[in-house]
């Protein structure tokens, strides 16, 4: 009997790009043709991006040069759901300073609004999102508008976002430089919030979606507020170890090295008498340590049985958590003599 692959519990996965599509410019090794034989198993596609410096056309377009199937109106960013939630707030016509993107600034005008050059123009509200091109200047003219009066948007708060020479700071990084000088938080209207992900399986009549996401604040968090199985891949920003200290909200359904994980079986993790179970690894708590016995350190299963021992032992956290986490290697009997350490 064949055990079915995790992608079969589901009728859709609604991916995160950046470190999980891609790092930059280039594809992650095997995701290109992960997303493409989604077609093949009947699964539908959507990407949901808190990066807003492009728009869902040019994203797309990217995604078909590097191989990857994407529609136009498969890109869900949050570019889109920063205008959405100023056309939600304010009324039309109301002025806008956009500290981002010309991608933006556009969606900012399709929604009726008008995007003003400065802080000089008293604008009502300033919505603010990532672009590689922002200086001091534009965060300083965010900070004067705001200052005077107008209200503030971000569309995401990322601290960090891979790139192909690594990590480097994010939207969040750039908000929080403009939070120092105004005394104050930003409405946010990308993920974590829960209607972007909405939008996305509602766009694919999604009944079942999966989110795959590589940064547990964002992606995770925002596919739990969105009731959606969720999926941690560790090929971008976090990593096992992160997850294994994640606060509750935080916490994915499922661990995954690449994307090709999903074609998978996922496999159960056992409990008896407090072991946790994993394929060949197990994980056992115990006055605040993990104690994990493999034939290897590391590995994936590793990470799924620690993780599961330690989140069972802490089932509610509102905070991180800061386990100990020792590494025991495996004994096996070959002969009826003892071998590892």
């Amino acid at each position: 009997m064949v055990s079915e692959t995790l992608l079969s519990r589901f009728d859709a996965v609604l991916a995160d790009l950046d470190g999980v599509v891609y790092a930059g410019q280039h594809a992650i090794p095997g995701a290109v043709e992960a997303l493409t034989a989604l077609a093949d198993h009947g699964v539908k596609l959507g990407y949901v991006t808190n990066n807003a410096s492009r728009t869902p056309a040019h994203v797309a377009a990217h995604l078909r040069e590097l191989g990857a199937p994407a529609a136009d109106d498969q890109v869900v960013s949050s570019a889109q759901a920063g205008a959405a939630l100023l056309a939600e707030k304010f009324p039309a016509g109301s002025t806008v300073l956009v500290i981002g993107s010309g991608a933006l600034a556009r969606e900012i005008e399709l929604v009726g609004m008008t995007v003003v050059n400065g802080a000089q123009d008293r604008p009502d509200v300033v919505i603010q999102g990532f672009d590689p091109d922002l200086g001091w200047a534009d965060l300083a003219e965010a900070a004067y508008a705001v200052n005077a009066g107008a209200a503030w948007i971000a569309t995401n708060t990322d601290l960090t976002i891979p790139r192909d020479r690594g990590i480097a700071p994010g939207n969040g990084a750039l908000v929080a430089a403009v939070r120092t000088a105004v005394g104050q938080d930003p409405l946010v209207a990308g993920k974590p919030a829960a209607p972007l992900f909405h939008t996305a399986a509602g766009r694919l009549g999604a009944s079942a979606p999966l989110v795959v996401g590589d940064r547990l604040d964002t992606d995770i968090l925002g596919g739990n507020n969105a009731g959606m199985a969720t999926a941690l891949v560790l090929t971008g920003v976090d990593s096992g170890e992160t997850a294994l200290r994640a606060r509750t909200a935080e916490r994915p359904d499922f661990i995954l090295e690449t994307l090709a994980d999903l074609y998978q079986p996922y496999p159960a993790i056992t409990v008896a008498d407090g072991v946790f179970t994993c394929g060949d690894v197990s994980a056992t708590v115990e006055h605040g340590t993990v104690t994990v016995t493999t034939p290897q350190p590391g590995g994936i299963n590793a990470w799924r049985a620690i993780c599961a021992a330690w989140w069972a032992a802490v089932p509610e956290s509102d905070t991180a958590t800061d386990p100990r986490l020792e590494w025991q290697r495996a004994v096996t009997l070959i002969g009826g003599a003892e071998t590892g350490e």
